[in-house]
Order: C-alpha cells, then sequence, then structure tokens
C-alpha cells in the first residue's frame, strides 16, 4: 500500500515555468502510488491551460476515484473568494487541494478552515524573494476508503503559512477525522516542521524526510500522519519530480 503526498505547485515546472501535462504524467508514474493527496491544484486557471489537474492526475495513474475541493475561487494572490461547498463542482477558475484513488471511496468528506486574520509570509518560487499576502482559507478532504487492508480514512490538506494559525487549523481538521471510521490517515502540507505535527495533533508520523525546497530540501513541510492500527511502514522515499518546488513524500505500508 502506497501513500503519497505531492504539492503540485500548480503544475509549474522550476526547470522552465511552464506547466507541461507530459511533466505532471511522469510525476504520477514516478510515485506509484494507490492514494495520492494533492495541494496547490488548479481547476480550469488560464496558467496551468484551463485543465482541471486532479482529473488529469486521475487519469495518469488510471485511477478511478477522485474529488477535488476548492478552497477559493479566483486566483491566489490576485482575486479571489472564498470556496464554498456549492463551488466543487462549478466552472469557474478554482484552487484547492484534491484526493485520488485507485482503491473504492465510499464517502467523501470536507471540512473548511478559516483564514487568518493577519497576512503571511510566501517565498516565491525559485527566488528567495519573500511577499506578504492576505492569508487564504483552507480546506480538508477526507476518503473513506476500502483498501486491501479494510476501510481507511485518508485525508489531505493544505494548512496555512501564518505559525500558530495553521496549528489551530490542524487540530480542527484531525477533530473532524476523528469521527470518521479508522484507521484514518492525513497527507499534506502542514507548513510546519516536526515535531509539531506529531505533537500538536497527537497523531504519529509515519514519514520523516526533508520535502522542501525541491532542489535542495532542508526543512520538512509535508507530512504523513496516521491515528490507529496500520501495517508496518516499509519504506519512505521523497522523490524530486518534474514538476513543484516540494519533493513528493510517499509511505509504502505492509507486513
Amino acid at each position: 500500500m502506497r501513500l503519497a503526498t505531492l504539492n503540485l505547485l500548480n503544475g509549474m515546472s522550476l526547470a522552465d515555468g511552464s506547466v507541461t501535462p507530459a511533466r505532471l504524467v511522469e510525476a504520477v508514474w514516478e510515485l506509484r502510488a494507490d492514494v495520492v493527496g494533492l495541494q496547490e491544484v488548479d481547476r480550469a486557471q488560464p496558467r496551468s491551460h484551463s485543465a482541471d489537474l486532479t482529473r488529469s492526475v486521475a487519469e495518469a495513474m488510471e485511477a478511478p476515484y477522485w474529488k477535488f475541493v476548492p478552497a477559493l475561487i479566483g486566483t491566489p494572490g490576485f482575486d479571489w473568494r472564498a470556496g464554498t461547498d456549492s463551488d466543487d463542482d462549478g466552472a469557474e477558475p478554482a484552487y484547492g487541494i484534491g484526493l485520488v484513488s485507485r482503491w473504492p471511496v465510499r464517502s467523501w468528506h470536507v471540512t473548511r478552515l478559516a483564514a487568518a486574520s493577519v497576512r503571511s509570509p510566501v517565498v516565491l518560487p525559485g527566488s528567495r524573494q519573500v511577499i506578504w499576502l492576505k492569508d487564504e482559507p483552507r480546506v480538508g478532504l477526507a476518503a473513506v476508503v476500502e483498501t486491501p487492508i479494510g476501510v481507511v480514512t485518508v485525508a489531505t490538506t493544505h494548512l496555512s503559512f501564518v505559525p500558530v494559525w495553521n496549528g489551530v487549523q490542524l487540530r480542527t481538521l484531525t477533530a473532524d477525522l476523528a469521527r470518521l471510521p479508522g484507521p484514518r490517515v492525513l497527507l499534506g502540507d502542514l507548513n510546519m516542521p516536526p515535531p509539531f505535527p506529531r505533537v500538536l495533533s497527537r497523531w504519529r508520523s509515519l514519514a520523516q524526510a526533508v520535502t522542501y525546497p525541491a532542489w535542495e530540501p532542508r526543512i520538512q513541510l509535508d507530512h504523513v500522519l496516521a491515528s490507529g492500527s496500520l501495517p508496518s511502514v516499509l519504506a519512505v522515499e521523497n522523490p524530486e519530480l518534474a514538476v513543484s518546488d516540494h519533493r513528493a513524500l510517499l509511505v509504502q505500508l505492509g507486513s
């Protein structure tokens, strides 16, 4: 059982700043994952050729079960509004998270996480320039999945850059996930280094590996957290892929 989290950076390659479908397919195939949590995902954005990137990943994985949930409608860093549940299947440009599974999904669950009231520092991809942006709303997406080891709740999220506030969001999300069937796994870009995700959530960490920046990783921002009984961790991988400024983080479970 291979579970992965990947911040897509809207499918962009830092090699030339372009979004190329072939590179996205290459990245997905390299993961060979059964379930993938995706962050910084575009749908109907001109910068990513108006593609539905969650659908593109699902097609590349030959995975029949997938869902995209917008955190915001519009373009990050420009004009946008907070996404709502009624926007899930809309046609407007959207940005958020996605979850893709090769295995059957019994049900989907969404947790909306409010933005902080302060601006957040953001490092521009491919540079060291820091800009201060209005904090964006966040969202968590969970799937109750029928896996070879039984029913597992697998979730993904992308938390705020704002320290402390991202911890509040993590506690809110894990409390919601505790109501779903266990065991549970959270895949995501939590925007905080160890040991904070484990300490704040009281879930255990399944993977320790640096993930950011992709070309010379120095810090772990991407995490795989677990609650409940799961098979042993057989391998942890943090490959640099053809897309994104993050490395993927992948956990292989088995006995």
